[in-house]
């Protein structure tokens, strides 16, 4: 019996000693039992000033007396896992956009996260800590693209404040996860603020912006996501009203942590610091520039002068080591939200491997993304979508219909499953069916045209034309634009014009033109010489598929447009212009080709009110109407329900504005109940005599249909 309680003392002792060792190692920061902000107390304490400033630059330094290791915030996730190799690539952002679907999106957002941590479980087994393999992601785009004319548009969810902040928010909640007080991964909201163009002189261009058109227009969708919990938010290259973004207490400071209490981390956009004295010329030196920067409210640099020169700013006492502190703190924070001192193995990622890439499910949403943001904008004589039994042969033509970029547009990953046009459709069909293919068209030879011969021999021509990423995007990245990245018109190539003039000369049969675009374009240069037009963006690596899925009538067409389709640049004010009057449906009263929220579809709707909303509403109350909404046609279909308001004719107010909208699938004559609800707070717009968010009294009107411009039901309402 003695033997056996000396035996047990012995055996407790040593577990004692094995838990106070265990206790040892993770004291302070590395302990997961305290809270986050005393962990972080605890690191910032044991940092010298020179170790945090090298934490305080993307390129973060490893601290090796601490465990510290070296990290790389640059990470790109616009639609899939960007620059880091084999990914799952998602239709471009303004597609997803298309969709109207924030569920869909939110499932993007979730397997790009699980992509991410794979790929960063996989960096680290090997010892990569570089760039693109981190968890932190400079992603969703949420500047409104306020002018078609912009290159970038195309990462953006469009021209409407409150679609992008659903498009947006549903993004941020797929990448950042479902585990309370962790990150899956950080997203980042960007570019804060007033920023959409030009490309070729942002980095020394002011924007002068109203207060009215900055908070009804500009500021809405980061005041979303801010809300809505995102981890980090991105200033823009430009000024604004005079001051760098990157500098700007008043926006920073005031607006979004002040007013609007965001915790997160605020990163400049890559060099934009040294813009502030390089370019802006707003500050003389590199110091003065990192002691602004603390001061207005950065936390990370993406470039090296936080790193080179806060201790000299401290030195100079242009900030304080405390300052330096509060700047620091918000990025340790998300380190330990995204796990980085705890022990990886009880990560609930941490299984995350090679099979978490790219695999079938995630190829199978990618698809079915694809499939809901393509846009059927014309339709005569219902020649879509293909009869069975009506072609034998097909001639697929077009510049952009074996192109990889037109399905991978920008801010992309890679892989060897892509499917581009002319292999989707030639996967599609029956085997005995002919498909033919031919490139149709050079870049600018307006004259000599190819497959016009086959195209007359064909029962059906399916022409491919429309932009690259190589001509539209950001400024670098597109080296084919005239404009640095932008657009001058809204022009088609003209050979590509050309083209298709031609091929409707010598084709009699039915030509579907498909046209790819991150933007608004000229469709009506090439409508005229189709039957059909059809826009698919730039639709990821299903694209092919997705396009003869609806040509062939597997699934009826059901994206929308998330832009106003102009008729002509010289409709719109000025680019540089960042005023909002008579920019976007919001403000334009002219005609266009496509009215906002536009897209056909295979079947038709039917809407019938089901209640009558209030005569008066007051500012606490939330307008209620309930619709049924039925497939009269011949197919199952989704429709896309939208909810508009018209404001007074007040001075500065917009003409109309999306503030909510359902999207519904509906079998052939089935009817649903579809329930729209908008908050009365949502009508508060700014006053610029008060400077502050007022509600207008007045007549309201609500209308609920198909897009922008048609409304099949319209009640009226006061708000007292």
């Amino acid at each position: 019996m003695k033997v056996l309680i000396k035996g047990f003392f012995v055996f407790f002792s040593a577990f004692l000693i094995y838990s106070n060792c265990e206790a040892q190692q993770k004291t302070g920061y590395l302990n997961d039992q305290l809270s986050d902000n005393d962990r972080v107390t605890d690191l910032l304490k044991q940092l010298t000033l020179s170790e945090k400033a090298l934490l305080l630059g993307y390129r973060s330094q490893a601290i090796d007396r601490l465990h510290i290791p070296a990290y790389n915030w640059w990470n790109e996730g616009l639609h899939g896992v960007a620059r880091a190799g084999e990914a799952t690539i998602f239709p471009q952002a303004i597609a997803m956009a298309a969709t109207f679907n924030p569920s869909l999106v939110k499932q993007i957002g979730t397997v790009i996260s699980t992509e991410a941590r794979a790929k960063n479980n996989l960096a680290i087994a090997r010892g990569d800590r570089g760039m693109y393999v981190g968890l932190s992601y400079w992603s969703p785009n949420i500047n409104i693209f306020r002018d078609p004319r912009w290159g970038r548009g195309q990462e953006t969810y469009g021209e409407d404040p409150y679609l992008t902040s659903q498009i947006g928010l549903a993004y941020v909640n797929g990448m950042q996860g479902d585990v309370a007080g962790r990150y899956k991964i950080a997203a980042t909201a960007k570019h804060f603020v007033a920023h959409s163009g030009p490309e070729n002189t942002r980095d020394y261009f002011n924007s002068i912006v109203s207060q009215k058109d900055l908070h009804d227009t500009y500021l809405y969708a980061f005041n979303k996501l801010v809300k809505g919990g995102v981890a980090s938010v991105m200033t823009a290259y430009n000024s604004v009203n005079g001051v760098p973004n990157s500098v700007n207490g008043p926006l920073l400071q005031n607006i979004l942590r002040k007013e609007w209490g965001f915790k997160g981390y605020i990163v400049t956009d890559c060099g934009a610091l040294d813009d502030v004295f390089a370019t802006h010329k707003y500050l003389k030196t590199p110091t003065e520039a990192a002691a602004a920067a603390i001061k207005a409210g950065i936390n990370l640099d993406c470039s090296s002068v936080l790193q080179s020169d806060v201790v000299k700013a401290v030195q100079q006492k242009l900030i304080t080591d405390k300052d330096v502190d509060e700047a620091l703190r918000p990025l340790l924070l998300t380190e330990i939200k995204l796990g980085f001192y705890d022990d990886p193995k009880l990560s609930p990622y941490y299984a995350y491997r090679a099979d978490s890439i790219h695999n079938e499910a995630h190829v199978s949403l990618s698809r079915i993304a694809a499939q809901q943001s393509m846009v059927l904008l014309k339709n005569d004589n219902n020649i879509l979508p293909l009869k069975n039994n009506t072609y034998n042969s097909i001639m697929v033509v077009g510049p952009n219909s074996a192109s990889l970029d037109a399905l991978v547009g920008s801010y992309h990953g890679v892989n060897s499953r892509m499917v581009n046009f002319v292999e989707g459709l030639s996967g599609a069909v029956d085997k005995g069916t002919r498909v033919e293919y031919d490139l149709g068209a050079g870049e600018a030879d307006t004259t000599h045209f190819g497959g016009i011969w086959g195209a007359g021999n064909a029962d059906v021509t399916v022409a491919v034309i429309g932009l690259l990423p190589v001509t539209e995007g950001e400024a670098g990245d597109a080296f084919l634009s005239a404009a640095g990245g932008d657009k001058k018109t809204l022009e088609l190539p003209a050979s590509q014009i050309a083209f298709m003039k031609a091929l409707r000369k010598g084709v009699k049969k039915p030509i579907i033109a498909v046209v790819t675009s991150g933007s608004d374009v000229d469709v009506a240069t090439i409508a005229q010489y189709a039957d059909a037009v059809i826009l698919a963006w730039y639709p990821g690596e299903q694209g092919g598929n997705a396009l003869a899925d609806i040509l062939l009538g597997k699934i009826s067409p059901s994206g929308r447009l998330p832009l106003t389709f102009y008729n002509s640049v010289n409709d719109l004010p000025a680019f540089e212009n960042y005023g909002m009057k008579g920019r976007t449906y919001r403000y334009f009263a002219g005609k266009v080709q496509y009215p906002f929220g536009y897209g056909l579809s295979y079947t038709d709707f039917t809407y019938q009110a089901n209640n009558t909303i209030k005569p008066t509403y007051s500012a606490n109350d939330t307008i209620t109407l309930s619709c049924k909404v039925s497939n009269t046609g011949k197919m199952q279909a989704d429709e896309v329900v939208q909810a508009y308001i018209k404001y007074p004719q007040i001075d500065g107010m917009p003409l109309k504005e999306l503030k909510d909208f359902k999207r519904v699938t509906l079998a052939v004559n089935e009817g649903k109940d579809v329930t729209i609800k908008i908050p009365v707070q949502e009508l508060k717009k700014w006053d610029a005599k008060t400077n502050k968010e007022t509600l207008y009294k007045g007549k309201y009107t609500l209308t609920i249909g198909k897009n922008s411009a048609e409304g099949s039901i319209s009640q009226d309402f006061s708000i007292q």
